[in-house]
């Protein structure tokens, strides 16, 4: 609620916090008139660099995907404040914002690293090299058709499988609770080494879930009816040419999530999935 945000911004201005505001989110703010005082303002990832303390994400997980692209290598921590339905990397609930971030300002939070893959296309496709990594998922799946698409899939250069499928999810341990779970993959928590690779409405179902270690670098190429398909690193999309080749990889540098004591990782995955909600227990 408006009250809240105010309470809460007027707060951080007492202890002396620097704040800078993203400039499209400040204008929303000042329209709605949440804020009226005048803030420093960021639009790009080039004016974020490793002096600042923290970035903090009022929103959803899909927020947070796009805070990772702001960050992306300068190892500035997220902190997610969750706006929506509950979610698995915005735990925090704008509830409990002043007691959170009291944590915060006591350095009370420890960090969660994330990995993330970077993805390489031959012959080289430009929306792909603007933002080649995803902290979540890269997706391959069929265009504009309901016939499947085949994914001949290579891990350090040893074939793996040709699938045959809508498509194939190619998760971090972060994106393991995401697009990969609705389609059968594993959980893993944060802090595995590995990644999933998880078919979608496979026609081969033998095909399942695989989990492979992280240092694996993962080579695929499509083909389908359709002259092209689609590739997504998280909520991007692009259209590529059938026969590419795209070589994945884990990328050099990590994304800090934030934790706070109270909401961890296993507290979220039983509140989301249910678990100790079953009357038999």
């Amino acid at each position: 609620s408006n009250h809240h945000q105010r309470q809460s911004i007027n707060q951080k201005r007492s202890i002396n916090v620097e704040m800078i505001i993203e400039s499209h989110f400040l204008l929303m703010l000042n329209e709605r008139k949440i804020v009226e005082k005048k803030y420093k303002t960021f639009t790009s990832h080039t004016e974020l660099d490793s002096s600042f303390d923290m970035l903090i994400s009022i929103g959803g997980d899909g927020t947070i995907l796009r805070a990772a692209t702001l960050v992306r290598d300068s190892g500035v921590p997220i902190l997610g404040i969750n706006a929506g339905r509950l979610g698995f990397l915005a735990t925090v609930q704008k509830e409990n914002i002043a007691t959170f971030m009291q944590f915060v300002i006591d350095k009370k939070y420890t960090i969660s690293k994330r990995t993330l893959l970077s993805v390489t296309c031959t012959p080289p496709n430009e929306s792909i090299q603007k933002m080649d990594f995803a902290m979540n998922e890269i997706t391959v799946s069929r265009k504009d058709t309901t016939s499947m698409i085949t994914i001949d899939t290579y891990l350090n250069n040893e074939f793996l499988n040709s699938y045959w499928a809508d498509g194939l999810i190619i998760s971090t341990p972060t994106g393991s609770t995401g697009y990969s779970l609705s389609c059968g993959g594993p959980i893993l928590t944060p802090d595995v080494k590995s990644i999933v690779i998880t078919p979608i409405a496979p026609h081969n179902l033998t095909a399942r879930p695989l989990v492979v270690p992280d240092e694996t670098e993962i080579r695929l190429k499509v083909s389908g009816r359709e002259e092209n398909y689609l590739v997504s690193l998280d909520s991007r999309v692009t259209s590529v040419k059938n026969e590419s080749i795209l070589t994945l990889k884990k990328t050099p540098f990590q994304i800090n999530m934030v934790e706070i004591p109270e909401e961890t990782f296993l507290k979220t995955l039983r509140s989301k999935l249910l678990w100790g909600q079953d009357k038999r227990n």
